[in-house]
């Protein structure tokens, strides 16, 4: 064995996947190693045998050592004093400390795991403790996912498709959302999961393609659909294959799909113009559920279509029949334009914004989109309110827009600075409560620091400044300053400035407000 013949070397630690359960499907270099191991490592439950034990039970000579690294919990449930979590990572410390010892002695110790060490696999936990001490190694194995795809003979994702893996041990929204806005996915983690999983792929509209896959390449493996599976049946050892093919059409049905983020929308078979649906623009809020006006939400669940940056289509919640269209946070034009083709086929169409999605929202740019396209003129584009920013930093804050104010974005992306300058000493020469947003972001580091030295040749250096990060989060700050210790570096585009006028001060209980009172 490697281990012979070297009692004051150190031994190397090796994590080998096994596969998903067919003996036939371990690795070749996998199975030298076993051979060859001084020691021979695996996981299992309590009253059960490890399946990656199993799967190598020809391989593992009958003189090697066995460490059987038995769990101590196979729920989230403990009566440890750190709970679940506390329980697992003590166990998997006494567990380093056995094949640290081992491995001190200068054995080599091959730690098996059912199909790949590092997907969702417990080597992951020894390989942290352990891998700075001791020279390690990973060996590759078949993952339990591409044995599923294999049995039910499935196409999981093609060309530009993205994969999603998801744990089934995700509530049950966040689930649904993230299979919503996923070509192909796996599920993983099922077993008392199932019936929450179930629930999820029907609001993501996934269900009636989704597989289920039990035991994927053993003796009991079996596959059916999702939605004929008896959910008392489901053991831990089975997943969920989601095709990419059921999001949408194939890549080589519309090949236009290939670099585009979205996809254009034809009409409808035989070439006609079809009913025409509508677009209603929605502002969301600053953030948080409770600041999400009535209405918006009403519209929200009336659409059959939800169009927008990332994070904020990320804020609706999924549903049976909601199709999301999340995009970056610079193609504007480009959603606004899908979202109004959609409409043009028959379909309602909700773009969302943060905030109101008519200050500095998509309000304007799907206006501006469908004025620039003539055969989008007769769409319908409904807009529907929103709390801006600006008015929950304000109110944060006392009322410091209690009279004439203005409102201006830092951002020079659509506008020149030097028009920027030219409104900010108007404003400041004007005496308005200034609201800024986009004040800073990572390419755009100076025009905080240029506001500032605009705004004091006309301001008192004391002027009173409200800075207000992330309002309505749970990470939420309001710091009240003046122009002159305003500091541009503690500004990112979390927030949002307002500076007072001549007539804003602070009240004795710290709100900050402006008087209504104008002399002449």
């Amino acid at each position: 064995m490697p281990g012979d013949g070297r009692q004051n070397s150190r031994g190397r630690l090796w994590g080998v996947g096994v596969g998903p359960g067919d003996p036939e499907l371990v690795t070749l270099k996998t199975a030298r190693l076993i051979r060859e191991a001084d020691v021979v490592a695996y996981h299992q439950g309590v009253g059960k045998r490890s399946n990656a034990r199993r799967i190598v039970d020809g391989l593992v000579p009958a003189d090697v050592v066995e460490e059987v690294l038995q769990y101590p919990v196979t729920t989230g449930t403990a009566e440890h004093p750190g709970g679940y979590a506390g329980a697992m990572a003590d166990f998997y410390e006494e567990c380093a400390q056995r094949l640290r010892e081992h491995l001190a002695a200068g054995r080599d110790v091959v730690v098996l795991a059912e199909g790949d060490p590092m997907f969702y696999g417990s080597f992951m936990y020894l390989h942290d403790r352990l891998s700075e001490e001791f020279e390690t190694e990973v060996v590759a194995g078949v993952p339990a996912f591409a044995a599923a795809t294999a049995l039910a003979a499935t196409p999981l994702v093609r060309q530009t498709d993205v994969l999603t893996v998801l744990p089934g041990t995700l509530p049950e929204a966040e689930l649904a959302r993230r299979l919503a806005d996923t070509d192909g996915a796996i599920i993983m983690k099922l077993g008392r999961t199932f019936p929450a999983v179930r629930s999820a792929l029907e609001q993501a509209g996934r269900l009636d393609t989704a597989h289920y896959v039990e035991r994927a390449s053993m003796p009991e493996q079996r596959w059916l659909p999702v939605a004929d599976v008896d959910p008392t049946s489901v053991p831990y050892f089975s997943l969920v294959v989601v095709p990419g093919d059921g999001h949408g059409a194939r890549y080589d049905e519309q090949s236009s799909r290939v670099g585009t983020s979205l996809p254009p929308v034809g009409d409808e078979e035989g070439g006609g113009v079809p009913q025409q649906g509508e677009v209603v623009v929605v502002g969301l809020g600053p953030g948080p559920d409770a600041w999400l006006t009535p209405e918006a939400s009403d519209e929200l669940a009336q659409v059959g279509h939800v169009v927008g940056y990332a994070p904020y289509v990320a804020r609706v919640p999924q549903r049976v029949g909601l199709q999301r269209h999340a995009s970056g946070n610079t193609v504007e034009i480009d959603r606004a334009t899908h979202a109004l083709e959609l409409a043009r086929s028959g379909e309602r169409v909700a773009v969302v914004s943060g905030g109101d999605a008519g200050v500095f929202g998509m309000a304007t740019a799907v206006l501006e989109a469908q004025e620039a396209q003539p055969h989008l003129h007769d769409v319908t584009v409904r807009v529907v309110p929103g709390v801006s920013a600006v008015q929950a930093v304000a109110a944060r804050a006392g009322a410091p827009i209690g009279g004439d104010f203005a409102v201006m974005s830092l951002s020079d992306r659509l506008k020149p600075w030097s028009v920027v300058e030219r409104r900010l000493r108007a404003v400041a020469d004007a005496d308005l409560v200034l609201a800024v947003y986009n004040p800073r972001s990572r390419s755009r580091t100076t025009q905080v620091a240029d506001m500032r030295r605009i705004l004091l040749e006309h301001r008192d250096p004391s002027t009173v400044v409200v800075v207000g990060r992330d309002v309505g989060r749970a990470e939420e700050s309001l710091h009240v300053t003046t122009l002159a210790d305003l500091d541009p570096e503690s500004i990112d585009m979390k927030c949002l400035l307002v500076v007072g006028s001549s007539r804003t001060r602070v009240s004795p209980t710290g709100a900050v407000w402006t008087s209504r009172s104008v002399e002449a």
